[in-house]
């Protein structure tokens, strides 16, 4: 059964995982920031937006970190692509509508969660937060409720 679940294999998921946990611990113990993305999101939007929600001291004081932390994500991403991806960027066949509307609804859950999937479910569990553990359930509750849904209605 786990070799129909992951065909290409574990071991890359399983070193990913420990990459990051280690990122994230060593992000947290050099500066006590909890590298979640949708705070890094908020605070990029901080140089450029006015809104007293993007000036708040805890996302405008930390946005030039968490801007390094965003172009460590895109250059990381640009290193894999050029070295083990094959130089060739990899492409979806969901259409754009979808990702846009999926985009829209992840990001008001995140913001009315207070933080998305990688800020509850690597940092905010590892820390023993239950408010995260409840939004980590959430989380996964909808996605393995919406995953078969799109199923049942054929899509891919």
């Amino acid at each position: 059964m786990l070799e129909s679940m992951f065909p290409l294999g574990i071991t890359h998921y399983l070193i990913g995982g420990l990459v990051i946990g280690c990122g994230v611990s060593l992000a947290y113990l050099t500066t006590g920031l909890v590298t979640g993305m949708s705070t890094l999101f908020s605070s990029v939007w901080s140089f450029v937006s006015r809104l007293s929600f993007f000036q708040e001291p805890r996302i405008a004081g930390s946005r030039r970190w968490r801007l390094v932390l965003a172009l460590g994500l895109v250059l990381g991403a640009a290193l894999w692509m050029f070295t083990l991806g094959g130089g060739t960027p990899v492409h979806t066949a969901v259409q754009p509508w979808q990702l846009l509307v999926g985009g829209f609804i992840a990001g008001f859950g995140a913001r009315l969660s207070n933080g998305c999937t990688s800020g509850h479910g690597i940092c905010g569990l590892a820390s023993l937060q239950i408010p995260s553990l409840t939004a980590v359930i959430v989380f996964l509750t909808t996605a393995i409720i919406t995953a078969n849904i799109v199923l049942r209605l054929g899509g891919t």
